[in-house]
Parts: C-alpha cells; structure tokens; sequence
C-alpha cells in the first residue's frame, strides 16, 4: 500500500460488488465522503459504510465497475456527504444524490448540510399540534393527519397507493401558512416517475412541490441517500424558512430491500426475514427527523408509504414502523377490488395525535363524536355482514337491515372518491352526517345529544 499523502491512498484490498475494502489507512469515519479515482483519470464518490482502525469499507455510488485493486487512488474527505439547500429547489426535479433531471441548471443553493442531518434535542421538541387537510374523507374525518406527525401508509402490491400519494401532495394544505411537499421515489420505475411529474404538472402545484427520484436501476447506496437528502432540505425550508413541510416518501420497502442487500454484501448476521438487526434504528433515524421545535413556526410532517410482502401486517418494515411512527392508514384489497377508491380500511387505521387536535376551536365541535360513531357502526357492519353469510340477509332483523345500508353509504359514498376529487373537511364532516343518519337516534350513542339535535339529517334515517 502506497501513502501519497495524509489523505490519499493507492491500492485496494477486495472489490465485493458496489463495496471495496482498503486497510493500513489512518483512522476515518462512518459516513465520511470519499473519492475514488480509476486509472484512466474519471472520478467517482463514495461513502464510508464500516470504519475500524486502519481500514474502512467503501460503497461506491455507481458502482465499482472498471476499478482496478492496484491502480485506484483513494481520497478521504473528512467530511459526509454534503447537499445543498435553498427556496429554490421547489418546483424542480432531482435524482437520488441531487442533481437535476429537469434539463435545467442546478439551482442557488443558499448552504450546505449534512445529508444525515442531527439529532432534535427531545426537551426541545413541540408536541405536534393543528391539522393538514388532505381532501381525502377517510384520512381528515377518521385518522386526521396532524402537523409535526409521522402517519404511514400501509399498502400492498396492486393497491392504487401511487394514486393516493400523488392525490395527497397535490391536495393537502395549511389554511394560511406556507406550505410544501417533498416526494420521495425510491425503486420506481421510469414510467411511475414520468406519471409522478406529470401529475404534479398538470394540476398546477408543482412549484410548491420538489421531486427527488431514485430509479429502479439506481445504485442501493443511492435508494438509501435519497430519503436522507430530501429531509435535509425539508428541515431547512422547516426550521430556518419557517415552512410547513410534508415528506412523502414511497417505497419504504424498497428501502428497506436496499438494506438488506448492502448488509448480505457486508456479510453480517441476518435477524428477521434476512433484514439486518439494526432495521428499527436505520428507520428510526429517517422517521424522527419529522416533528415541531419549540419557538419555531415551521414544521416536517412524514407519510412514509410502503408494500406489505403478502399482505403481512407482522412483516418487519410494517411491524417496526409502526412501533416508530404515531399510527398507520391500513389500504385493504378487498375493498380495491370492489372498485373503492381510496381502499382505505378504517378499522386497522388510526391517527394516535388526532384526539387532541379534533374538536371545538381545532375543527368542528361534532368531530370527535362523528368519528367516533362512524367507527363504531362500521364495526358492527362487518360484524352483520359475517353473520349474513352464514344465515342470509333475510333472516336479519330490521336494524340489522339499516346497519347494512348504512354499510353500502359509508363505502360508497364517504369512503369512495374521484382522484381529483378535493372535499373540504365541513365537506366530509357533512357526507359523514349524511351516512350516519340512516341510522336512528337511539343507535348514535358516542355523539352528545346537542351535536345529534344540530347535525342529524331529518328525514333521512328513522
């Protein structure tokens, strides 16, 4: 091994795939940034995944092809690696590492972070507080997202989830104040990409959106970056531009696959499912950046998206962000099969930050009542609808009746809407009356009697 300098080496030890290993180096650190140098000249960056004393274990962005053990030089940085971060990268569109695929120069960047971002001290953390609005009913009325939250979505393979998270950016809002969305892509396909933009295109947001893809061809290390580059721009527009900024991110399951191959690369011990033993804290690690600061108006809200395998709620990447994250939205196949669209299951999802910002001041006073009763008579509806299939329809009681209809009206007409289809809350909170007063009086027990006397559709249930 050939020391030029303090800093640069001459030399490999093993090239396994995108990872190489160089030793009798000076002592580096994890995630520092390090440029790779082949024998015709063409640089290439890489990041520190393993550091022990006197060696480290590289990923190469791009891939080691065409390097050569002896003829490599070796740069170590001393630094991570490094993204730029200003107003101006709304309205464009980037790659997994940042830079531009738009066709337009890259943008003024006002600084540069740390891609992997710092820790928020907990005693300076704000408890999330006031509502986004999504114009989705079964997310505003049921699991109401809440500013500063981080609320997965559970989907499976098939299910519109795209569709929805498209639908999201394009709708959701804060009533007067400055908002923005970061889309996140990761292990996307060229023409998923190409509908993503063109969504946003069409429907005129896009100005207030930024677009980071990481392509389904896209080095692993490069699926890993992405998520971390698009939260540091987040909480800068965040926390120093005082900005209300949604971060959706989909596939998290792609993701979490790009883990377990650089881990199965690295030859480390598998835990559950072949994923690495430190899957809670890589996902912890992205899923805590989103939240409120004490003092500051800004905040990072996070919808982290991903594809259960088989359907598995106990799968790792579901189990352990729900353990994470403060709730899930739950889309069912069943209800996608029906041509439900969202096929948002109810009864699995919830908001564990909705009871405190629902309400008077907050929403509206029959909020919490509505959404309370709305989940409690769809229970009893899947309840009857087994029951029917064993005894049939006809032997039901008349109530029973009632509740099935109520069934057909809450999915057909609360749950189902068209996907550019915006409902105001007032509006969903409305549609939820509508449904639920097909039902008698005497069945809303969990809405006050004053709520019932002021909201109740006349003539519409009993």
């Amino acid at each position: 091994m050939k020391e030029y300098n303090l800093r640069e080496y001459l030399g490999l030890e093993e090239i396994v795939g995108p990872v190489f290993i160089i030793r009798n180096i000076h002592n580096v650190g994890y995630n520092e940034l390090v440029e790779i140098v082949d024998k015709e000249g063409k640089a290439r960056i890489g990041t520190i995944i393993e550091a022990g004393k006197g060696f480290a274990v590289v990923e190469v962005l791009g891939g080691t092809s065409g390097l050569s053990l002896k003829n490599c030089a070796i740069r170590f940085k001393e630094k991570p690696f490094m993204v730029g971060v200003s107003e101006d990268i709304l309205g464009r569109v980037f790659d997994g590492l940042g830079n531009p695929l738009d066709n337009m120069p890259k943008p003024l960047f006002e600084e540069y972070v740390d891609v992997n971002g710092s820790a928020i001290n907990p005693t300076a953390r704000d408890y999330p507080k006031n509502i986004i609005e999504t114009g989705i009913s079964a997310i505003d009325v049921m699991t109401t997202l809440v500013r500063g939250q981080k609320l997965p979505l559970f989907s499976g393979s098939g299910i519109p989830h795209d569709l929805l998270a498209t639908q999201i950016a394009r709708q959701a809002h804060v009533k007067g104040e400055s908002f923005c969305v970061m889309f996140v892509a990761m292990g996307v396909k060229y023409d998923t990409a190409k509908f993503f933009i063109k969504s946003f295109e069409e429907s005129g947001v896009f100005d207030r959106v930024a677009i980071f893809l990481s392509l389904a061809d896209s080095p692993s290390i490069e699926r890993l970056l992405t998520p971390k580059l698009a939260l540091s721009c987040a909480e800068y527009l965040a926390f120093k531009k005082n900005m209300h900024v949604l971060v959706i991110m989909t596939d998290m399951s792609n993701y979490c696959e790009a883990l377990r191959e650089l881990s199965t690369i690295r030859g480390e011990i598998p835990a559950r499912k072949g994923y690495p033993g430190y899957l809670y804290s890589d996902l912890a690690g992205l899923y805590e950046r989103a939240g409120m600061i004490k003092g500051i108006k800004g905040s990072i809200t996070q919808i982290p998206i991903l594809t259960m395998p088989n359907d598995d709620i106990t799968h790792p990447i579901p189990d352990l962000t729900g353990y994470i994250t403060e709730g899930q939205v739950v889309l069912e196949r069943e209800l996608n099969g029906r041509g439900i669209y969202p096929p948002i299951a109810c009864l699995p999802s919830l908001s564990r930050l909705m009871k405190d910002n629902i309400g008077p001041g907050l929403t509206r006073e029959d909020h919490p009542g509505l959404s309370s009763q709305l989940f409690a008579c769809y229970a009893k509806v899947k309840d009857i609808r087994a029951l029917a299939s064993i005894i049939g329809e006809e032997e039901l009681s008349p109530l029973d009746n009632l509740y099935l209809k109520f069934g057909d009206a809450f999915e057909k007409k609360f749950l189902t809407q068209g996907t550019n289809e915006n409902r105001s809350l007032e509006q969903s909170l409305d549609l939820g009356w509508e449904v639920i007063s097909i039902l008698p009086k005497d069945e809303l027990i969990r809405i006050r009697e004053e709520i019932i006397i002021k909201y109740y559709k006349k003539n519409k249930g009993q």
